[in-house]
């Protein structure tokens, strides 16, 4: 199997996608943001003050001088941001309050995302997850027929890749939630060279147990396969009936799934988090994300513990979310 990110910049390479790195002032997002634009990836947009950025990259010999630097405080379209964010907000921001938001970081390079000025946004080198989250869920909002946002991993080992979804935001799904995140994660699936066969996880396969958790899987099952009778998508099953061949025509022969899956849908929070965990550290795969998914433009967290070649692939992932 080729490796993932090349694939992935052959998708974006030549495409003038538009990456916004609101955090211009860390060493870190400097380096990303200088490969990204040395290998023409993407066209970068870096926020923050200019002289500051230009020197801090100078400094440290890293080339931005392709990149666009924006400072919100003279940006010379921030009068028309304004005016666009407080309309988005329906009036739960005056003038006043939106001209002192959008002088935040992470607001600024949203509304850039939203007045399609750029293509998607990585945060999160100096920001936790909820300040880069947050402006993307008040202005960028769902995606139409997706209630939440999630975040999935791809789980990658040598010659397997496989997506590990919800792993990162939403504690306990509801029926609704698990078969947005089954449909939305079948895509993100197709992007990466991934075959689309999904599984929904639980403890039951096949009403081998009959509970409130089980029933919540299959009213899962059967609202995605409503919504997308296209996509192959099943359950409730077990993990070993999901993924072994030989236990799935015991447990599930039935299933064109069942013994073939590769996108995994955790019952809850807690079995996904603990799920990839132990794939990455056990199985020794690498886990890359979490890749937020169900936003109406990608936006994606860096966690504050990053090196610059995470933050140059989560902005090569990014780019390639855009091409959905």
């Amino acid at each position: 199997m080729a490796d993932l990110f090349e694939n992935l910049k052959n998708q974006i390479k030549g495409k003038s996608i538009r990456i916004v790195l609101p955090e211009a002032n860390d060493l870190r997002i400097i380096e990303a943001a200088s490969r990204l634009s040395a290998e023409e990836l993407v066209n970068v947009i870096l926020v923050g003050n200019v002289e500051e950025t230009k020197n801090l990259a100078s400094e440290n010999n890293f080339d931005v001088s392709d990149c666009e630097i924006l400072d919100p405080s003279k940006y010379d379209k921030y009068d028309q941001m304004v005016e666009s964010f407080v309309e988005r907000r329906k009036g739960k921001a005056t003038e006043e309050e939106a001209r002192q938001l959008l002088l935040n970081a992470n607001y600024f390079g949203t509304m850039l995302v939203y007045m399609g000025l750029a293509d998607g946004l990585v945060s999160g080198a100096t920001h936790s997850t909820g300040d880069t989250v947050r402006p993307g869920l008040q202005i960028i909002k769902t995606k139409p027929g997706v209630s939440k946002v999630f975040g999935y991993f791809i789980m990658q080992r040598e010659d397997e890749r496989y997506i590990f979804a919800d792993c990162a935001i939403n504690p306990n799904p509801s029926s609704q939630d698990l078969a947005e995140f089954a449909i939305e994660s079948a895509k993100a699936a197709e992007m990466f060279g991934i075959e689309p066969k999904v599984s929904l996880l639980s403890f039951s396969t096949n009403g081998s147990a009959k509970t409130e958790e089980t029933d919540k899987i299959i009213k899962a099952v059967a609202i995605a396969k409503e919504r997308a009778p296209e996509l192959e998508i099943d359950g409730e099953m077990q993990f070993d009936a999901a993924f072994v061949p030989k236990v799935a025509k015991k447990k599930y022969p039935e299933s064109n799934v069942a013994g073939q899956a590769k996108v995994f849908v955790f019952p809850d929070l807690n079995s996904g988090n603990i799920g990839y965990k132990i794939a990455q550290r056990l199985g020794n795969f690498e886990a890359v994300g979490p890749v937020l998914a169900g936003i109406n433009a990608p936006v994606n967290d860096l966690s504050r513990g990053c090196n610059a070649d995470d933050a140059y692939k989560t902005a090569i992932l990014t780019a390639a979310q855009s091409l959905m």
